[in-house]
């Protein structure tokens, strides 16, 4: 008896033993580059799981799903989510902890970090152009993008711009109010909470005009909905449109994970900044139902208005041109300092 007792618990260890070899093997990413970092090197079954809250699922967005998607994360010890929480509700699924990061505009992170002593900062930069477009009903755009042709146009008309307090939305306002007109007098403005059903909705006559971004302005022009868009707020140059921001406390508490998370976006930065095939192949991956010719062309319009960051970084510059249209429209007209906002150590540290 006591000799089966050992041979049992010899093979009791064994078995321990050839398991613990099969964990240690498991490797952490396919996306090119150097050898795990740090937080990746204990293998798969380590990764750190993250959940980051996006408020609609966007071309924009596209270094974000590809870090995801090609490994790039996974490279650097991370497991990442992508949730989709649209309403305004991306920013409150950070404050409430449902989401550990968000990418969104850091005047959405301004706005609820009133009265919060956990603050959202952002830590790294992605769409660096207010990537939004005003397209009108076929055949009816204006004359050209001058203030006194766009005034004429836009007068009177019916505008669909995105929920009330979106970015699109105030980016509109802040257009309509360069003009000389008034937002709420001067046009009917249209605010669906869903920005996706913005084709169906001009595709049924609801308005004469609408802003949006792609996949919708190629989408709207592959139905026949919409010609090129007649303006685009790129023109408006640096602007810190779409970055990843984190609770303080993340910082605070976790900076390794915080620096491996920027670490994969900053490598997809500059990986997709001089690389369009690349690019245009995960795209594809990302929205398969897009047919080609509309696939193309928003990957084209993305390179050609320069939507990416290519590094990273958000400048003083940026911020403040997101937060002038904020203060311009009055939704925002509090106090704000670029450090309360932003934190760019985790990109000056990148590899």
């Amino acid at each position: 008896m006591l000799h089966t007792r050992k041979i049992i618990a010899l093979l009791l260890c064994m078995c321990v033993l050839a398991l613990a070899a099969a964990c240690g093997q498991t490797t952490a990413g396919n996306a090119e580059g150097n050898e795990p970092d740090a937080a990746g090197a204990a293998g798969e079954g380590s990764l750190k799981k993250l959940v980051i809250a996006e408020p609609l699922h966007s071309v924009g967005y596209l270094p974000l799903y590809i870090a995801q998607r090609d490994g790039y994360f996974k490279k650097h010890g991370l497991d990442v989510s992508v949730i989709t929480a649209a309403g305004g509700t991306h920013v409150t699924a950070v404050v409430s902890g449902d989401a550990w990061g968000v990418i969104g505009g850091p005047e959405s992170n301004a706005m609820a970090n009133k009265k919060n002593d956990d603050p959202i900062v952002s830590v790294v930069n992605v769409v660096n152009r207010a990537n939004v477009y005003l397209m009108a009903k076929k055949g009816t755009a204006p004359a050209s993008d001058s203030p006194e042709d766009l005034k004429a146009f836009l007068q009177d008309k019916k505008l669909i711009v995105g929920r009330h307090g979106g970015t699109p939305n105030l980016l509109s306002r802040y257009l309509l109010i360069e003009l000389g007109l008034d937002p709420d007098k001067d046009v009917q403005l249209m605010e669906p909470a869903d920005s996706s059903a913005v084709v169906a909705m001009m595709q049924q006559g609801a308005a004469d005009a609408a802003n949006g971004a792609e996949p919708q302005v190629s989408d709207g022009m592959a139905k026949g909905v919409w010609d090129e868009p007649f303006y685009k707020f790129h023109s408006l140059g640096d602007y810190a449109y779409s970055v990843l921001s984190v609770k303080r406390s993340s910082i605070e508490k976790e900076p390794e994970t915080v620096q491996s998370f920027v670490n994969a976006i900053v490598e997809v930065l500059r990986k997709v900044k001089d690389d369009k095939a690349y690019l245009t192949e995960q795209a594809k991956l990302e929205f398969p139902t897009m047919t080609e010719e509309a696939l193309l062309a928003s990957v084209e319009r993305a390179y050609a208005d320069s939507l990416w960051s290519p590094d990273g970084q958000i400048s003083e510059e940026a911020l403040r041109n997101d937060m002038d249209v904020m203060r311009k429209t009055g939704i925002f007209t509090d106090d704000y300092t670029y450090d309360d906002l932003v934190d760019m150590k985790f990109v000056n540290n990148a590899k």
